[in-house]
């Protein structure tokens, strides 16, 4: 039986490798490991994803968290090594553009073993963005490049993978292949509405993150203060990340609001599925904003799912708090209503599996 080890270590991890996880087993002839590098460690933004989404529990939990870029990435190319000497497997299979991501390719390659890269050629063309590097490298080195749009596509092809040794496929997104599984159930598995006396009731889905908006403090302090202000009409509910609820307690930061601890999968579809707007910084909730049909005001300066800027869908605001403002004013309550396949037909878990198939026939 041919073996695949699967990377992963961050909550947009879990959540794409959760359907393609299934559709391998579901498949079979196929042996994965999954290692988890631990790169979020908190039961909220872990655990708590393998047990909603029924993720196989991993084979390896490497434990490597809480170190700068350079040292984390270090450190879980040392490990990953080891795990990949031991089992010896015959592809190894990547998620998206955090650290895991670079790791687990860069040590499989250094071992000659071939890489797939699940979510490539995705591009924000900003190289201050850690995540920008990480999705650069891991498609130069990667042997199967899944690509969840045409931009994607597209991307590749201008960079000249056409005479690269690597194979291009465009399946859609595995995203929207969750959102639609789970979205089918989640209001049954999901109390968050009653939690937080959130049902019947206009609400502001918001999310925090990226290191250009927590790590400089006035792009976080604009931001705030741009949803304070907007709390004042209608209700933010901020899951705030561990390490921005940090910044934001040690520097001071007044919020005229209560932000919630991160939640679950199925607590983020139902909030998706009711709220009245998502303002967010994260790539993973501007396509899950799209798939529940609600507008998105992106706190970025640039976007790597730029389909969704194009077709007017969500709009680039950065950290500028007019803007935010304004945004929030143009799109609230509204919803997407000329839907459009921009994401796939919710198979790419499918066309993942039967090209891995083939490629290690």
């Amino acid at each position: 039986m041919k073996k695949i080890v699967t990377v992963i270590g961050a909550r947009p991890q879990f959540i794409k490798a959760a359907v393609v996880c299934r559709t391998i087993r579901k498949t079979g002839g196929i042996q994965e490991i999954i290692v988890h590098t631990g790169q979020h460690f908190d039961d909220n933004m872990s655990a708590v994803f393998f047990q909603e989404m029924e993720i196989p529990e991993p084979d390896y939990h490497l434990e490597i968290s809480s170190l700068s870029h350079g040292a984390m990435t270090g450190r879980m190319i040392e490990k990953i090594e080891k795990v990949l000497l031991s089992e010896k497997p015959d592809l190894v299979m990547v998620y998206g553009d955090t650290n895991s991501t670079l790791a687990g390719a860069l040590a499989a390659r250094k071992l000659n073993i071939r890489v797939a890269h699940v979510e490539a050629g995705l591009r924000s063309f900003n190289m201050k963005m850690p995540e920008e590097i990480n999705r650069i490298l891991t498609d130069r080195i990667s042997d199967l490049l899944f690509c969840p749009t045409e931009n994607a596509v597209k991307n590749l092809h201008q960079e000249g993978f056409n005479s690269f040794n690597s194979q291009i496929h465009l399946t859609g997104d595995v995203m929207y292949d969750t959102a639609l599984y789970y979205g089918a159930v989640s209001s049954q598995k999901s109390v968050i509405l009653d939690k937080f006396n959130l049902r019947e009731k206009k609400f502001i889905l918001c999310s925090i993150h990226r290191q250009e908006n927590t790590d400089n403090l006035q792009h976080l302090k604009s931001i705030i203060s741009a949803l304070n202000n907007i709390n004042l009409e209608t209700r933010v509910v901020l899951p705030l990340h561990p390490r921005t609820r940090k910044i934001i307690t040690q520097n001071h930061i007044k919020l005229a609001f209560e932000p919630v601890e991160p939640v679950g999968y199925f607590d983020i579809i139902e909030l998706l599925r009711n709220c009245s707007l998502v303002i967010t910084d994260s790539g993973g909730m501007q396509k899950e904003a799209y798939f529940f049909r609600k507008f998105c005001v992106t706190m970025r300066e640039e976007t790597e799912w730029i389909e969704l800027v194009d077709n007017h869908f969500n709009i680039l605001v950065g950290s500028n708090p007019a803007k935010i403002e304004k945004g929030y004013a143009d799109f609230v309550g509204r919803e997407i209503s000329n839907e459009i396949a921009l994401y796939g037909h919710g198979d790419a878990s499918i066309k993942i599996t039967e090209t891995i198939i083939r490629n290690l026939s």
